[in-house]
């Protein structure tokens, strides 16, 4: 663990005045708070590239988290140093051995890009990235820099091993998706869904949560009957940009088999794809970004298994 007396991030390259910050010199900066999800970039990678009918929300879409974050927005710190116009992009790097780093565009970090310090109200834990990491709203887990080191500033993207051998998608057109920073829309159920069992017939509550690394959602439609007919869900407020919606909607089975889907929409107007869409587009080996609508088969017994369902 790195010893937080001994902190320092550097921030150089194409700037005035190259500067490095210790963990008390970022605390006097003034703080921001806001919650938002961070999601690995690979989440939902079992549901589509090994479905099982045992496969839970948790072992498919469970590597995502929401939450509190807290830190100096990092617009505050690159105007202390004084951004050159010749600087478009920031190359973070970790403290980590492996020194993971990403490239950045500049216009993110003076968005809403911080330097994060706490997470729900306490101190980053180790593993989470303490004293400080890099905290883009929406974007890549990969992209949120753990054990934050120093930030460079570049004038193009630095195409380090990170990002060219890593967190590139294969498209079925023999392209790579590459730089895909933004968390597509999505939305997952959570109830009922393997391994529960609907006890009874009569009205079960289907919930879940929806979230867009592009904004807020707009709406979330849940089907019943393996996507030949939509219901618009209940949204559980406050629905908050680039963070976890929780939905609700109330169906009454009748005890005859079903499949239940969700389908996401964002302010943007993106929607959830369809498993059929999403894999003609990004083909059978693509290894990130997986948002198509998940499907539940519901059996007359009551019990609840995964589905992939084109």
């Amino acid at each position: 663990m790195i010893d937080p007396a001994r902190y320092k991030l550097l921030l150089h390259g194409l700037v005035d005045r190259p500067m490095s910050f210790s963990l008390d010199d970022l605390r006097r900066f003034p703080s921001v708070s806001r919650v938002h999800f961070l999601e690995c970039s690979g989440n939902g990678r079992a549901g589509y590239r090994d479905p099982k009918p045992e496969l839970t929300p948790q072992t498919i879409d469970g590597l995502t988290s929401n939450g509190e974050w807290t830190g100096v927005s990092l617009s505050v710190l690159l105007r202390e140093v004084g951004v050159r116009e010749s600087g478009q992009w920031l190359l973070a790097e970790g403290g980590d051995a492996a020194r993971l780093s990403r490239s950045i565009p500049l216009a993110k970090a003076l968005d809403d890009a911080m330097v994060a310090y706490a997470f729900n109200g306490e101190p980053l834990r180790p593993a989470n990235g303490y004293p400080a990491r890099l905290f883009l709203p929406g974007w890549e887990a990969n992209t949120c820099i753990k054990w934050l080191r120093r930030i460079e500033v570049i004038d193009q993207p630095n195409m380090s091993r990170d990002e060219t051998s890593k967190y590139t998608d294969p498209l079925p057109n023999g392209t790579a998706r590459q730089f895909s920073f933004a968390m597509d829309v999505k939305s997952t159920i959570t109830h009922p869904t393997s391994p529960a069992r609907i006890a009874e017939r009569g009205w079960v509550p289907i919930s879940g949560i929806a979230w867009s690394g592009r904004g807020r959602i707009a709406r979330v439609d849940v089907s019943t009957d393996g996507g030949a007919s939509w219901t618009e869900a209940e949204l559980q407020g406050p629905v908050l940009p680039k963070a976890h919606t929780r939905f609700r909607l109330m169906w009454k089975w009748n005890g005859d088999a079903a499949t239940l889907m969700s389908r996401a929409v964002d302010e943007t107007g993106d929607v959830q794809p369809t498993l059929a869409v999403f894999r003609a587009t990004r083909g059978r080996g693509t290894d990130f970004h997986f948002n198509h609508i998940r499907s539940w088969a519901v059996h007359p017994d009551g019990s609840v298994t995964y589905e992939a369902r084109a």
